[in-house]
């Protein structure tokens, strides 16, 4: 296993915190609606697996937390999609210290799309962590841009 960096680089992108280490640290703490009170406030972005000689990927694995006080029927929602897969979860459990459970979305090299949304109006406060991985467990090249935080 690859041995991560410890200098971290961190980039403001739109709104959207993104900290990462040289191979294997990938997380962002942002505010969903920040400035006001859509319910239909969704971040996008694309994660882009690759062999940076680790060995070839063979899929995305994320995780959410919502940082925000529980309000009754608001909360966050990751989405992962690669080709003609999909996969969904949230973190049911706002404002305790734990992730949801970890996606993994088993579609080799190239770009995953992630979609990160609210069940309703409010801010949300969350951080999200985000791995390409082989298909023995070792981190791999993992790059993101985000597209779309509105």
């Amino acid at each position: 296993m690859k041995t991560a960096s410890l200098l971290f680089t961190v980039f403001t992108f739109t709104g959207l915190l993104l900290a990462s280490a040289s191979s294997q640290a990938h997380s962002a703490r942002a505010t969903l609606d920040a400035a006001g009170n859509k319910a239909s406030f969704t971040a996008l972005a694309r994660v882009t697996c690759s062999d940076d000689g680790s060995g070839p990927p063979a899929l995305l694995s994320a995780r959410v937390r919502d940082n925000s006080p529980p309000v009754a029927g608001l909360i966050i929602n990751l989405q992962l999609l690669k080709g003609t897969q999909a996969l969904s979860i949230s973190d049911t459990v706002s404002g305790n210290a734990d992730y949801s459970d970890s996606l993994q979305l088993a579609g080799g090299a190239g770009v995953y799309t992630v979609l990160l949304n609210k069940t309703a109006a409010g801010a949300r406060n969350f951080d999200i962590e985000w791995h390409c991985l082989t298909a023995t467990g070792d981190h791999t090249g993992t790059d993101i841009i985000v597209d779309q935080f509105k």
